[in-house]
C-alpha cells in the first residue's frame, strides 16, 4: 500500500543481497519488515526473501535486527510495575507435552510472576489453551489489565496472546507456511522470540525438543535453533537459557486434552509420571535461577501443596472450576501386548497423529477439538509386559475414528526380550 512518499529502499535489492549470500544492511532489513507489514512489499517478494534466508542463512546481527523490526510492528508489554521478577517458558512442542500446566503455578508459588502467553494446537502437536479449555468455565482471553491484575494477585497466567504482539510475525508465518520456508532456523527463531520479547518478560527459558515427535527431529538442528534463540534473547536484554530435551517418546502417560489436565494435577499433587515430574522440575529450576532463586526447594512445593494452591487460584482467576469433573470419552479401545517382553520403543509422532485423528487435535485453525479424545498409555519403553497386558487405550466420542488412529499406530511400538538402554530426557543446557 503506497503512502505517496518515496520508499527508502527497494525490495529487489534486499532479495538480491540475501540471494547472493550477503548481509542485508540494518536499515534496509528494518524497512523490508515494515514495508511488508504495511503491504508495500508483496507476498511474492517476501516469499523470495524467505527462500533466500532458508538457503543462505542470516548472521546474528541480521536475526537480531529482523526480530527487533518484527517487535516494532506492534505493541510491547511491560511488567515493570509488578514489583516482582517475571519469567516465562516456551516449548517448541511435542506429544504429551503438558509441562506448562504444572510449571507456571509451581514457579509462581515462589513469588515469581509467570506470564505464559500460549497458543492452540495444530496437527499432532497439542495446544496449551485447548488443554485448559477442558476445565468447565475456564477462559483463555484476558485484557492486558486483567493479565496484569492476575500476575499481581495470583502470580501465574496462562492465556491467549493478544493480536497486538508482533503482527509482522503473524503475516510472515502464514506466508512461510505456504512457501516451503517453515524450516528456516533464522525465521523460526525470529518468529518465536519476537512474541516472547514483545511480551515484556525479564527472563525466558526455552524447552527445545528433538526427536520423532518434535518440530526439529534432528538434534543438531534443534541445538542450532536453541542457540539462535538464546542469542536473540541475550541481544535483546532478556536473560535466556535453553534445555534440549528428548521427544522420541511421548511425554508422560496422557496424550490429549482433558487427560493431560488430569496428569498435570497429579504432578501438582506430588505424584505423576516420572518423566513429566523430571522435566517440570528441571524447567522450574532454570526459571527460578533466572529469577534470582537458585536454591529454591522445588520438590517441597510439589509435596506440601503450595503449587496446587497456586494452580487452583490460577484456574479460578480465569473463571474455571478446579473441582469440576473433566470431560470423559464415550468410547474406548484397548490395545494389548501380543507377546511378553520389554517395551523397546514407543515412537512419539505416530501416537501424536493417532490422538489427532481421534479428535484431540485439529487439521485447520478453525476446527474444534474433542476435549475427551486422546490416548492413555499404560506402559513406557523399558517396562516389562506380559502377553495380553494393556499397552494403551484410545479415547474418543466416535468409534469410527478408531480404525484410522490404529492405522497411524501400525509399527509405532515394539516389544523385545532385552530392555532398551536408558537415555536422559534433558540432553543439554544451552546458554550464551
Amino acid at each position: 500500500m503506497s503512502t505517496g512518499q518515496p520508499e527508502a529502499h527497494d525490495a529487489v535489492d534486499v532479495i538480491r543481497t540475501k540471494r547472493d549470500g550477503g548481509e542485508v544492511p540494518e536499515e534496509a532489513l528494518r524497512w523490508m519488515i515494515d514495508a511488508y507489514t504495511r503491504g508495500y512489499v508483496a507476498d511474492s517478494q517476501m516469499a523470495a526473501f524467505a527462500m533466500a534466508v532458508l538457503l543462505n542463512g542470516m548472521t546474528r546481527t541480521e536475526i537480531r535486527v529482523m526480530t527487533d523490526a518484527m517487535i516494532a510492528s506492534g505493541e510491547r508489554m511491560s511488567f515493570s510495575g509488578l514489583g516482582k521478577p517475571t519469567v516465562d517458558k516456551h516449548s517448541t512442542g511435542g506429544v504429551g507435552d503438558k509441562i506448562t500446566l504444572p510449571l507456571a503455578p509451581l514457579v509462581a508459588s515462589f513469588g515469581v510472576a509467570v506470564p505464559q502467553l500460549s497458543g492452540r494446537g495444530l496437527g499432532h502437536t497439542g495446544g496449551t489453551l485447548d488443554k485448559l479449555e477442558s476445565i468447565p468455565g475456564w477462559t483463555a482471553s484476558l485484557s492486558n489489565e486483567e493479565l496484569h491484575e492476575q500476575l499481581r494477585d495470583v502470580g501465574a497466567v496462562i492465556c491467549a496472546a493478544g493480536s497486538g504482539l508482533a503482527p509482522a510475525d503473524k503475516k510472515l508465518y502464514a506466508l512461510r507456511d505456504v512457501t516451503g520456508t517453515v524450516e528456516a532456523i533464522p525465521l523460526i527463531a525470529s518468529s518465536i522470540m519476537s512474541k516472547k520479547i514483545a511480551e515484556g518478560t525479564d527472563s525466558l527459558v526455552l524447552d527445545v525438543k528433538f526427536g520423532s515427535g518434535a518440530f526439529m527431529q534432528d538434534i543438531d538442528r534443534a541445538r542450532e535453533l536453541a542457540r539462535t534463540m538464546v542469542e536473540l534473547g541475550t541481544d535483546s536484554g532478556v536473560a535466556t537459557t535453553a534445555l534440549l530435551t528428548d521427544m522420541n517418546t511421548p511425554l508422560g502417560l496422557a496424550i490429549g486434552n482433558a487427560n493431560e489436565v488430569r496428569e498435570s494435577v497429579e504432578v501438582l499433587a506430588g505424584g505423576g509420571p516420572a518423566d513429566v515430574v523430571e522435566l517440570t522440575v528441571a524447567l522450574a529450576r532454570e526459571m527460578l535461577t533466572l529469577a534470582g532463586q537458585p536454591d529454591a526447594d522445588i520438590e517441597a512445593a510439589l509435596r506440601d501443596g503450595r503449587a496446587m494452591d497456586s494452580w487452583r487460584a490460577m484456574i479460578r482467576a480465569q473463571d474455571g472450576d478446579p473441582d469440576a469433573a473433566l470431560p470423559t470419552p464415550h468410547e474406548t479401545h484397548v490395545v494389548t501386548a501380543g507377546e511378553a517382553g520389554h517395551v523397546t520403543r514407543m515412537d512419539a509422532l505416530p501416537f501424536g497423529i493417532a490422538a489427532w485423528r481421534l479428535g484431540a487435535g485439529r487439521a485447520r485453525a478453525e476446527d474444534s477439538v474433542v476435549h475427551s479424545a486422546g490416548i492413555d498409555l499404560h506402559v513406557k519403553p523399558g517396562d516389562r509386559v506380559a502377553a495380553g497386558q494393556p499397552l494403551f487405550t484410545l479415547l474418543g466420542h466416535d468409534e469410527s475414528r478408531f480404525q484410522r488412529a490404529l492405522a497411524a499406530l501400525e509399527g509405532a511400538w515394539a516389544i523385545g526380550q532385552d530392555a532398551p538402554e536408558a537415555t536422559s530426557l534433558v540432553r543439554e543446557r544451552i546458554i550464551d
